[in-house]
């Protein structure tokens, strides 16, 4: 018998040594997670196109009502019509306030609609709506009888999407968001309301000055 090496004995039962890798890849392979097929639309996509209605909507509303104070456009008054109006409800002088409204109206209803600037524009129409439903408050809630409904929904939409941003269909994002900055949202919506805040203050006092005027005329006191 010769005395060369001796081959190692492998047991009769044991696999070959490149076979464990492969057992573990088909396993892998076999207890990999099944993944749905993607829809052609996403959840994502879904959203930002229901924002872009939402914000063309209303905007287009917005701006229809600022351009009616500002050029007399869809039957309205234009600034002299408004003005004279806006004396009547308290909003004195009666030209700023209206040129304001209409500004913060049409200004903010195009940029939402844009989707550009959606805090300032955002803020700017809530504050507007603001004014616009402090009139209404006496009259109570719905629309039927005059309440204030119409302008807080307005711009309860307008505030929602300052603070949710424009989308992805927007001038915001072709823009890198240069003028939707994060400091932005608290900065537009607490000056708007400042202003808010103001306004209908000095509109109740200049009410309650007239009140008393005409008590003291003996004439019949307005609401």
């Amino acid at each position: 018998m010769g005395s060369g090496p001796v081959s190692p004995v492998r047991p009769i039962n044991a696999a070959p040594s490149h076979a464990a890798p492969q057992r573990v890849e088909s396993y892998a392979v076999a207890h990999r997670p099944s993944t749905p097929t993607e829809p052609a639309m996403t959840c994502d996509s879904r959203r930002d196109l229901g924002l872009l209605a939402l914000r063309l909507g209303t905007g287009a509303v917005l701006a229809a009502h600022g351009s009616q104070k500002l050029f007399g456009w869809f039957g309205g008054g234009g600034i002299d019509g408004t003005a004279q109006a806006f004396e009547t409800m308290g909003f004195r002088p009666g030209r700023p306030s209206a040129i304001a409204s209409g500004l913060a109206e049409a200004g903010g209803g195009v940029l939402l609609a844009l989707g550009l600037a959606a805090p300032a524009a955002g803020a700017a129409a809530a504050g507007g709506m603001a004014g616009a439903a402090a009139v209404s408050v006496p009259n109570g809630f719905f629309v039927q009888s005059g309440g204030f409904e119409y302008p807080a929904f307005l711009g309860w939409t307008a505030a929602s999407i300052g603070l949710m941003g424009a989308g992805r269909y927007s001038l915001d994002r072709a823009t890198r968001h240069c003028l939707d900055q994060p400091w932005m949202i608290p900065v537009a919506f607490m000056t708007s309301a400042a202003a808010a805040i103001v306004i209908i203050n000095k509109r109740a006092k200049a009410l309650a000055a007239d009140q008393r005027a005409n008590t003291a005329d003996g004439a019949p006191a307005e609401g």
